[in-house]
């Protein structure tokens, strides 16, 4: 059996967008300890590493763990129905292998939709060591990855002990982004090697979209020419990860 409750369903709404960045169906590992998932896009350059803990919920039933996938595109669908004072209620039929989702507040609406086929794929945790980690508020990246969109589809990242540089450049246009530390969007950065990288911007611009709903600090953590690992800040020990390979520029 599995049943969760949860009084703020804005939280699981923001979550399940951050997820959609990368996935349209995903497979959840459900145990008595909470929620995981660990999925890869269909192009492979990017990975989402999500947990939720059973003490997010207001309620938590899971007698026995389990896999469960569903399309979340579907269940942004009936979750975007929920309003600011409802509660919902998540509970798996496991004999009409249906999920079933109650929304409750000045009235009751139940919705149920099908589970898919769960993928048998298990995508392991990448093993990396960063010269740059870096505490940073999602509303100045945020920012700054907009801006840096304006004139490229994509940035190179450039950190040493005092600051990040971002760098867009594009076929008209060129943009170059300082974050310094201890400045309202570089709270902190540990460099044991200056470092540069260049990602996709059309990926770190949907993820951190998405992700600085739930969150108001990351931690960046890159190495020259290596995936970026963002890990965005969750309430109640949650976990909201994404690793984002580079673009491998000639020179």
């Amino acid at each position: 059996m599995f049943k969760v409750k949860m009084a703020d369903p804005r939280l699981l709404r923001n979550l399940m967008n951050s997820i959609a960045t990368l996935v349209d169906e995903a497979t959840f590992n459900i145990s008595p300890e909470g929620i995981k998932l660990r999925a890869m896009d269909p192009s492979r350059v990017a990975m989402i590493d999500f947990e939720l803990p059973k003490t997010v919920f207001d309620e938590f039933i899971c007698d026995q763990p389990t896999k469960m996938c569903i399309n979340i595109s579907e269940l942004l669908k009936l979750l975007k129905r929920s309003g600011k004072d409802d509660f919902i209620e998540l509970s798996l039929d496991k004999k009409t292998g249906k999920l079933q989702i109650t929304l409750i507040g000045k009235y009751t609406r139940t919705f149920t939709m099908p589970t898919l086929e769960t993928a048998e794929e298990e995508v392991p945790t990448p093993k990396l060591t960063f010269n740059v980690k870096a505490k940073v508020t999602t509303d100045g990246l945020k920012t700054a990855i907009d801006e840096a969109s304006l004139v490229s589809d994509h940035v190179r990242l450039e950190a040493d002990s005092e600051k990040i540089v971002m760098r867009a450049t594009g076929d008209i246009m060129g943009a170059v982004i300082e974050l310094k530390k201890g400045s309202d969007a570089l709270l902190d950065i540990e460099v044991t090697e200056p470092s540069k990288a260049t990602y996709s911007l059309s990926y770190l611009s949907e993820i951190i979209k998405a992700a600085s709903a739930t969150s108001d600090i990351a931690t960046l953590e890159f190495s020259t020419d290596m995936p970026i690992r963002m890990d965005f800040q969750q309430p109640r020990e949650g976990k909201l990860t994404f690793y984002l390979a580079p673009r491998i520029e000639v020179e």
